[in-house]
């Protein structure tokens, strides 16, 4: 299967689309682009940005979202991300939190690493796995027209989704989040109420 002909977003636009559609949404980040998207949007405290845990924003997303069920959290991930973590899908399709949702940028590549492949654009269908692994509220858009209806889901918090977004394989010049982690998880925590530690 190719996803060649699917129409494409422009990641930059869609991501600062959907955090302006959801200001006071918890949002956890994937490692390399997915943050560099968000931190592009706009650096929020309610930001909590993962550098070198490749594999592990859904499940910190989780996490997070069985711990603050009044809140709505967005993981923002990329298909190489998602695919090192495709286990944690499992976990989420079995728990299924009303107030996660999960934004996967697809370009088909690993853009980390050189750009090769990867397996999403090799006949991998991501939402036929998140189906496969319980999450009903599974499809793919491919333009920044979604946004909308995405962002009403999101802070309805009705549901756990799974977005599969198919955007250009470009690489916009890189907006760089702070990288020290403390500060990044005292800040996030402070957002949150709760004292550093």
């Amino acid at each position: 299967m190719s996803n060649s002909n699917q129409q494409r977003a422009d990641r930059r636009a869609f991501v600062a689309q959907l955090l302006a559609a959801t200001p006071e949404a918890l949002v956890v980040t994937g490692l390399g682009s997915a943050s560099y998207d968000v931190f592009a949007a706009g650096d929020r405290d309610k930001n909590y940005y993962l550098w070198g845990a490749m594999g592990g924003a859904t499940g910190v997303g989780l996490g997070l979202a069985l711990a603050r069920p009044d809140e709505a959290v967005i993981v923002i991930t990329g298909d190489g991300e998602q695919l090192m973590g495709i286990g944690t899908l499992a976990t989420i399709g079995a728990k299924l939190p009303r107030n996660l949702t999960i934004i996967v940028l697809d370009n088909g590549h690993f853009g980390e690493t050189g750009m090769q492949r990867s397996h999403s654009s090799l006949g991998t269908d991501l939402v036929a796995v998140a189906k496969g692994f319980g999450i009903a509220d599974a499809f793919t858009v491919g333009s920044v027209d979604a946004c909308g209806e995405i962002a009403q889901g999101i802070n309805a918090r009705q549901r756990t989704a799974f977005v599969q977004v198919f955007i250009e394989a470009n690489e916009p010049p890189r907006a760089l989040p702070p990288r020290d982690g403390p500060f990044i998880k005292n800040r996030f925590r402070a957002a949150l109420g709760l004292r550093p530690f």
